[in-house]
């Protein structure tokens, strides 16, 4: 072969034909076995898919040593084996296919070059919404809702499953998307075509880096940087920096995986690793499960990391088995790995590679933990969350205050429900639910669950009917488990029923509270709290009702449903009295880690993962029984309020437009720190007062029909009216909490779209000011192409999270940098200036430019254009148009 990194090896088994082998390690330098093993994979999949491995100031000794990479600028392309995708970032993704056929069409080319070449995966797992709970039925409840709801959205997907090749979509009721990664579709080891080369992923969701805890390198990126990657485009990336994370000792028995990774993601958050990736290594990795690697992997968006790796050891290749994966395949898949000395000995040191830097965590030191109360990095001993909230309630509005008056501090408010009377006060716990793909992928946090409910069952201890309890797992995996182990019925009895399968509560799908507990919240105007086993808590996720929201293991979510409130110590004050008049704690009722792992070796079984995946794709009859057009281009239907043809290609034509300076823009808006892709582009409620609600009315549809904002982003009409529509919204030119804005020539105070369409209409850019970590959070696409479609050119942070960056880069809207050490505030920048940004002919990477402001100052910010191609995306106005017109050329 012509690529001097492609190396022939002897195959693996000499019943099968001769396989090829993709393996930079027979390159016999010593210096290889010091790479880092995330990257060894990072460069195996470039090697595989490119002609040219580095296309920037690479050569061999740039790749085997690592000291020299870290400090030079090599820019690799980086082609996955897979792309993973779900619903929410789904939908706008082949919604972009379809119009991008149209495009190519007009432009004179073949429509059906728009079309994955990569295998693609499409779960849809977030659509489902908490509208029933505590009764038996729930789960077929919300099932059949979900299709009401969302059946023109399923057609299209199902049209989209046949128009393009490559695609499979797993239909709703299914699972979470990483755990059904995890469980079924994850490979770790890829056999194609004759090749054998190791699994890769990106995937439209934050999360994917799950995936990562069973040492498949893969991390989320923006929909449309996946519609290129789908598409045959490489990932372009400056070769990360890898920070080495060692575990140590074993973790004390009361700890959960859950208070592993809220820990790590502290000291994470502290040690800064944004855009770099994570590995772990260290004895200690050895005492965690397959389960608790994934469980950490999966936070890594919360620390803020690309990848966060676990290389593949003995416990990755039993858990293959475990999970009912082909045995033959799975000691193929071994065999390989050894061969080309990428399975990892966490005993054994003289394996540890060479990091950038090195930082360790004592596994015992962990004591259980919450984070929040509205971010995930804002870590509480348990034993502290009583104090903390307490702190919390008087403290300055911020991310750890509430601002409530001291004397308010004791409220209480009295209630009905159902004929009962209760009481509400801060800190009251209304939403409890066991979610999300981090933890209820974990058999032993969720065994650990069910027997802490039939402890607490069985010592009559019992949680309030107005706490709207759940419990919505990540696969019909966990559901058969906890039924064959017992722990079911208890989990019932005290309201945590299975609710459906899917993300649910997490992304914000946690359905109304009831009317009576919503208005003593309002009344005595409440920091009501939400406790769930999910990853994010950031404000107005949840639900609009609940100001304070903490993460939590599973069993905590139970133990502070029992408790009723956030305010109470364990070690010292009861759960419940129970009939009897006897105080039950904590304590009494948390099982232990023997317990737990007793029962997980007796029914989690190979045969449980075998019988729920071989018909993943056929036992939803719903699904079935849908019907698609089956042409190739699709037929927009002008009347869908769910479907619709984007304007992003409007006008395109083959030739390029040169970049143009953007002239006296106005601020739109100008935030603080930690803006999240939450505030950007909400995914959960539609407030009957928005722009978006107006919308809808206008198409004669009744508030009970207006869905969510992550089932509408099929229609850019909705997703552009919902663009910094979250009501947790901080806006430094408003005085309140809100999505509004104010709009400078007039200087009325209005929702922030109809204040951009006005900027619109006389033919004023945008750009919005932010503080550090903007962007932070879900990978959605809409929190760019929302931005973009109101009129923003630009944007002016301290710093970016990565997936959001990319997803600015992707839709032409330039991302800007202050110079170390400048912010708004040193620059004596007010956000009610005018601002001219100069684009030069000749644009480099990460260039400084200037910035121009009507008051006569001047300074200089960076261009985030981090490499040569994202360059050539801004020239084309964005990524999408770049493949358009590669595909009609």
């Amino acid at each position: 072969m012509s690529n001097p990194f492609v190396r022939i090896v002897e195959p693996l088994d000499p019943k099968q034909p001769l396989k090829k082998f993709f393996n930079l390690s027979k390159l016999e330098d010593v210096r290889y076995a010091h790479l880092p093993f995330s990257i060894r994979v990072l460069l195996e999949a470039a090697i595989r898919n490119c002609d040219e491995f580095l296309v920037k100031k690479g050569d061999v000794e740039n790749i085997l040593n690592w000291k020299v990479v870290q400090h030079k600028n090599v820019e690799v392309p980086f082609k996955p084996a897979r792309v993973i995708l779900q619903d929410f970032t789904g939908v706008p993704a082949v919604v972009d296919f379809a119009a991008m056929r149209d495009a190519v069409k007009k432009l004179g080319g073949d429509p059906e070059k728009i079309n994955p070449i990569c295998p693609a995966d499409l779960v849809i797992d977030h659509s489902i919404q908490v509208d029933f709970n505590r009764r038996s039925d729930s789960l077929q409840k919300n099932q059949d809702l979900e299709f009401e709801r969302n059946k023109e959205r399923f057609e299209f997907l199902k049209w989209g499953s046949q128009a393009f090749k490559n695609m499979r979509i797993i239909p709703p009721g299914s699972g979470i998307i990483h755990q059904v990664n995890l469980e079924y579709l994850a490979r770790v080891v890829m056999d194609q075509d004759g090749y054998y080369y190791p699994d890769s992923v990106v995937g439209t969701d934050s999360h994917t880096t799950m995936i990562d805890g069973l040492g498949v390198l893969g991390w989320g990126v923006g929909g449309i940087e996946a519609e290129a990657v789908m598409l045959g485009q490489p990932i372009s990336m400056v070769l990360p920096e890898v920070v080495g994370y060692k575990l140590l000792g074993n973790p004390h028995p009361l700890v959960t995986s859950t208070d592993i990774v809220l820990t790590i993601t502290k000291h994470l958050r502290q040690v800064g690793v944004v855009g770099k990736f994570v590995e772990f290594f260290g004895p200690g990795v050895a005492q965690l499960s397959i389960a608790d690697r994934a469980t950490i992997a999966n936070m890594c968006p919360e620390y803020g990391a690309t990848a966060a790796y676990f290389p593949v050891d003995d416990i990755s290749i039993g858990y293959l088995i475990q999970t009912g994966r082909d045995k033959e395949k799975v000691m193929c898949t071994k065999r390989y790995l050894e061969a080309v000395g990428m399975l990892r000995d966490f005993k054994n040191s003289s394996q540890d590679p060479d990091f950038t830097q090195v930082v360790e965590l004592d596994l015992h030191t962990v004591v259980p933990c919450c984070s929040g109360p509205k971010r995930p990095q804002d870590k509480v001993a348990v034993s502290d969350m009583k104090k903390d909230f307490e702190t919390c309630l008087g403290a300055k509005q911020g991310f750890k205050g509430f601002q409530i008056a001291p004397d308010r501090h004791t409220s209480i408010v009295k209630f009905n429900f159902e004929g009962c009377d209760f009481e509400l006060a801060h800190g009251s716990v209304v939403i409890a639910a066991i979610t999300s793909c981090t933890n209820t992928s974990n058999p032993s946090v969720m065994l650990g669950a069910g027997l802490l409910a039939k402890k607490a069952v069985e010592a009559g201890l019992t949680v309030k009917p107005y706490i709207k309890t759940s419990l919505s797992p990540g696969s019909g995996v966990v559901t058969y488990y906890l039924r064959e182990s017992g722990v079911m019925s208890y989990l019932s009895q005290l309201g945590f029923d299975v609710v459906g399968y899917g993300c649910m509560t997490c992304i914000g799908n946690s359905g109304p509270l009831p009317e009576s507990v919503v208005e003593a919240i309002t009344q005595g105007d409440l920091v009501a709290v939400g406790v769930l086993s999910g990853n994010r808590n950031f404000e107005g996720r949840v639900h609009p009702n609940t100001r304070a929201n903490y993460l939590a293991s599973p069993p905590l979510v139970i133990a502070y449903a029992i408790a009723g409130t956030i305010r109470i110590d364990f070690e010292k004050e009861p759960l419940g009295i129970n009939a009897s008049g006897r105080k039950i704690f904590l304590k009494d009722i948390w099982p232990t880690r023997n317990e737990i792992q007793a029962v997980e070796r007796q029914f989690v079984i190979p045969g449980m993962f075998k019988e729920v995946y071989q018909k993943i794709e056929t036992v939803n009859q719903s699904w079935n029984a849908l019907n698609a057009p089956s042409d190739k281009l699709y037929t927009w239907n002008p009347k869908s309020t769910y479907i619709k043809s984007p304007p992003f290609f409007d006008g395109l034509t083959l030739a390029l437009q040169t970049p143009k300076t953007i002239e006296d823009a106005y601020v739109l808006l100008s935030f603080g720190d930690s803006v999240t892709t939450d505030h950007i582009s909400p995914a959960g409620n539609i407030a009957r007062n928005s722009p978006a609600a107006r919308y809808l009315t206008s198409r004669g549809l009744t508030p009970r029909e207006f869905n969510s904002y992550g089932s509408r982003r099929g229609n850019d009409a909705v997703m552009a009216r919902g663009t910094f529509a979250n009501i947790r919204l901080v806006n430094k030119f408003i005085d309140k909490q809100g999505p509004q804005t104010v709009h400078f020539p007039s200087g009325e105070t209005l929702d922030v779209f109809d204040a951009a369409e006005r900027y619109k209409q006389a033919g004023h850019p945008l750009i919005v000011l932010a503080g550090k970590e903007y962007g932070a959070g879900s990978s959605r696409d809409w929190a760019a192409k929302g931005p973009f479609l109101l009129g923003v050119k630009a944007v002016l942070a301290e710093s970016y999270e990565r997936i959001h960056r990319s997803n600015l880069v992707g839709m032409g809207v330039i991302p800007l940098q202050y110079l170390p050490g400048q912010d708004a505030g040193t620059l004596g920048l007010t956000g009610r200036e005018r601002y001219t940004i100069i684009i030069p002919e000749q644009l480099k990477p990460q260039m400084n430019v200037q910035i121009k402001l009507d008051t006569g100052k001047t300074f200089h910010a960076i261009m985030r254009f981090d490499t040569d191609v994202e360059l050539t995306y801004f020239h084309n106005g964005g990524i999408l148009n770049y493949m358009i017109r590669k595909m009609a050329s």
